[in-house]
């Protein structure tokens, strides 16, 4: 299990973006040499986990629990094959492109050793937006990467340090409630009635979804 990239973006103005600037830093490349990985800070005040890497619309994406996102490249190749066209590490907006990992199979709470002493927390899935399906330039995009729910994961910074293309990873811990990111995915999309199973992943989960998993649960028991 390795990087195959680790993958920054430049903020750029575009078309498809709801962000109020009108830019957007999906548009990743992989870095040359390492990255510092940091602890950005909450959510509307923190951007990306990475430097060097553009957050620009902080009031959905980036924060503590969305310091890191990670896809596997072995999903992007699917959707190579799905699509008839190249798709290049960092395509999907992805900080990490990974080999050897189900990321989407990942559980929240797993934890990941990467280089010498990175470590990220699995807190959810990807949801996809109307950026997303812009950049990637695909008609009814949102919906189609939703039916497939190969997510990838967001992750939460435990302990900062450097990483770079080719670091090896290593599961340094994986919980035993099952919960995945692509349930949790699924649960926060198209299967709410997945929301009390969520519960078992406790602090561990997205701080947004776990409110919400509380709120239906409370709202099943009213």
């Amino acid at each position: 299990m390795k990087l195959l990239s680790v993958n920054v973006g430049r903020p750029r103005p575009v078309s498809y973006t709801s962000q109020p600037d009108g830019v957007t830093g999906i548009d990743k490349q992989p870095a040359e040499g390492p990255v510092r990985v940091v602890v950005p800070g909450p959510k509307g005040v923190g951007a990306s986990g990475l430097a060097g890497d553009a957050v620009c619309d902080t009031r959905h994406h980036g924060g503590n629990d969305q310091a890191v996102y990670a896809y596997a490249r072995e999903d992007l190749d699917v959707w190579e094959r799905e699509l008839g066209r190249p798709l290049a590490n960092g395509c999907f907006g992805e900080n990490l492109t990974t080999e050897g990992l189900d990321v989407s199979g990942a559980l929240i709470g797993e934890r990941w050793r990467i280089g010498a002493g990175v470590i990220l927390e699995v807190t959810a899935g990807r949801i996809p937006c109307a950026t997303f399906q812009g950049h990637m330039g695909e008609r009814g995009w949102v919906k189609r990467f939703t039916q497939k729910g190969a997510t990838g994961a967001y992750l939460r910074v435990i302990e900062p340090g450097e990483i770079r293309s080719g670091d090896p990873v290593e599961i340094v811990h994986r919980p035993d409630h099952g919960v995945t990111a692509a349930m949790q995915f699924r649960a926060v999309t198209t299967e709410r009635e997945l929301l009390p199973r969520l519960l078992a992943a406790g602090e561990a989960l997205h701080s947004e979804t776990l409110a919400q998993a509380r709120k239906y649960v409370a709202g099943q028991r009213a």
